[in-house]
């Protein structure tokens, strides 16, 4: 097997960071995250609030290592689960070396929010393809400019691309010079299980709209890894309310049958060989508020 690689010490100019993705909810920054890394780690839906914990997503060249941390859209609270999630968020604006701040190019600057970035934080204006007219956008740069003191204000389509190599060429001029912080090969930190069970709720929340909240949660009961026969995978899918369960779970189970097949395509992608996929739907009330609920399945 091959030695993994950590580049940096035999290049004095090699420069290596983390870059924190900041921003409200639903603005594009996981999408950002999986189209800046060529790579589909973070699950995307128009659900606000897909996102809950940090999750890490690295891009490695010759000359740098940007390892990007997706996080939870910046929100008010409701409840314990939106508590953590800021945390998660604001703690990763700490550990960063970069911040780059994701916002939808259709909305106002909001003070509040922008008084909270630290200093020298870049901007990705975020889904410009959909301003309407495009003479708009000039604008639009503008109000931005005034409204807070970016490092730069990058226009980017996520979902289309354009823009994006720029933004990465801002980010790679602010990385400081160093090693890399992971091995060349690393796409993300998280474990195969974490991506599974991510990859079922992308798919709930992708058929279920806004018919059901984002309090759906999803634990894995059996992960047995077997490359010749097929991983033999069992999940439940938590949540609040009878009347989600229903919905999760179909006339005639027709959309959990719908979410298992389109789950098991992806995560057969994932892993590369057949997989057998089970899935079940549990009521666990108000999980969102319980701290104990909260640690066995955020």
């Amino acid at each position: 097997m091959p030695e993994k690689v950590l580049r940096g010490r035999a290049d004095a100019a090699f420069r290596a960071g983390r870059v924190a993705l900041i921003g409200r909810p639903n603005v594009g920054k996981s999408t950002l995250l999986n189209v800046a890394t060529g790579e589909k780690i973070a699950i995307v839906s128009q659900h606000p609030q897909t996102t809950r914990q940090r999750l890490l997503g690295v891009l490695t060249d010759d000359h740098t290592q940007i390892a990007f941390v997706d996080t939870p859209g910046l929100h008010v609270p409701r409840h314990r689960l939106g508590v953590r999630m800021q945390n998660e968020a604001l703690e990763a604006l700490r550990d960063a070396d970069v911040t780059v701040f994701v916002e939808d190019a259709r909305t106002k600057p909001d003070p509040g929010l922008l008084e909270k970035l630290p200093p020298r934080t870049l901007c990705a204006l975020n889904k410009v393809d959909l301003v309407r007219p495009k003479s708009n956008l000039l604008p639009v740069l503008e109000t931005w400019g005034a409204a807070h003191a970016f490092d730069a204000i990058v226009p980017i389509s996520a979902k289309t691309g354009s823009g994006v190599e720029r933004l990465l060429e801002e980010i790679r001029e602010r990385l400081p010079v160093g090693d890399a912080l992971f091995a060349d090969d690393t796409l993300t930190d998280k474990p195969t299980r974490f991506l599974v069970a991510e990859i079922v709720r992308e798919q709930i929340l992708v058929r279920t709209r806004q018919e059901v909240p984002h309090g759906i949660a999803v634990t894995i009961d059996r992960f047995d890894e077997d490359p010749k026969r097929g991983d033999r995978i069992a999940l439940t899918i938590h949540v609040p309310k009878d009347s989600h369960k229903k919905i999760v779970v179909g006339r005639g189970g027709a959309m959990l049958k719908a979410v298992g097949i389109a789950a098991r395509r992806k995560i057969e992608h994932l892993v590369g060989h057949h997989v057998h996929l089970t899935l079940w739907v549990r009521v666990t009330p108000d999980w969102v508020d319980d701290p104990q609920a909260l640690g066995e399945l955020v």
